[in-house]
């Protein structure tokens, strides 16, 4: 007998497949970055407005002091987060990842919440904490040490100390879970192997189960970079629309919505853009290289 023949299929089948996802593609990501190059080269004048400037956008924006603050406010509270978010998540995940600890679930379940409440959400709790004489902050410090002034303003002395502080809150839990897998990929053998040789908790951390966790710990890095310099929405609620005092909360997002859709220049917002783009284009390749090397 003949085996029996496959059936032929005509070349334009897998693309009626991948149709629907190649609209969506071009319509919302492509066309749009197509798009916003374009305006990037453009000086705008409302929507249906707009003049040829070359290279004349990124050029005002290096020349512009207050696109230099933004960066370095963004650059500072990225640090700052990192700093303080990847050990804090480490140690949650490690205490959490303890078979014999009771309510493992609800604490994992508590910590990780705040990451699904919304950023809006989380600056207007943190507005409220952190309000001078009526916020729950000042008033428990101040019935904890009566010393304590209440009238203490976190958000104009301390702008980046808030929104680092209200970042680790909302962020420290969502790096958690990564780690949390990662811990749980950790060969137990060689846990158990480094034990029977005399090494202890620190021994066994530094040399196995931090070398096990490493790529993870890149990654969780390379998400908390990415979205510390997107930050808008937390200064925006905490500052009441705008970058604080002295524009010490103003960042580099805030700055590309406030010269595009307040001030009307899209194209210079594109620029500001497509900036941003690159910076993190970097952070991204560093971070890589650095990774490698690691490895290697």
């Amino acid at each position: 007998m003949k085996p029996t023949s496959l059936r032929s299929y005509p070349a334009w089948a897998p693309w009626l497949f991948l149709a629907p996802f190649l609209l969506i593609f071009f319509a919302f990501t492509a066309w749009p970055l197509v798009q916003s190059l374009v305006l990037s080269f453009q000086q705008t004048y409302g929507p249906r407005r707009a003049a040829f400037v070359g290279l004349a956008n990124f050029s005002f924006l290096l020349r512009d002091p207050l696109f230099w603050k933004a960066l370095r406010n963004t650059t500072l509270f990225t640090f700052g987060s990192v700093l303080l978010q990847m050990p804090a998540a480490l140690v949650l995940a490690l205490l959490l990842n303890r078979p014999g600890l009771r309510g493992r679930i609800l604490f994992r379940l508590i910590f990780f919440a705040p990451s699904l409440v919304g950023t809006v959400f989380v600056g207007v709790i943190f507005y409220l904490l952190f309000q001078a004489h009526t916020g729950i902050v000042n008033q428990v410090l101040h019935a904890l040490f009566p010393s304590f002034d209440p009238e203490f303003a976190w958000m104009q002395d301390h702008v980046m100390s808030s929104l680092i502080l209200a970042a680790l809150w909302m962020q420290a839990g969502f790096g958690m879970i990564y780690f949390l897998a990662a811990l749980q990929d950790v060969p137990a053998e060689l846990i158990e192997a480094a034990s029977l040789d005399g090494a202890g908790p620190w021994q066994r951390f530094r040399h196995i189960v931090l070398p096990e966790i490493r790529p993870v710990a890149g990654f969780v890095m390379l998400l908390s970079i990415i979205s510390s310099f997107q930050l808008f929405e937390l200064p925006w609620v905490m500052f009441n629309s705008g970058g604080g005092p002295d524009n010490r909360g103003l960042t580099i997002v805030m700055y590309l919505y406030e010269n595009g859709f307040i001030i009307g220049d899209l194209g210079y917002a594109s620029a500001v853009g497509w900036v941003l783009a690159v910076l993190l284009m970097l952070a991204a390749i560093i971070q890589r290289r650095l990774a490698r090397k690691q490895e290697d």
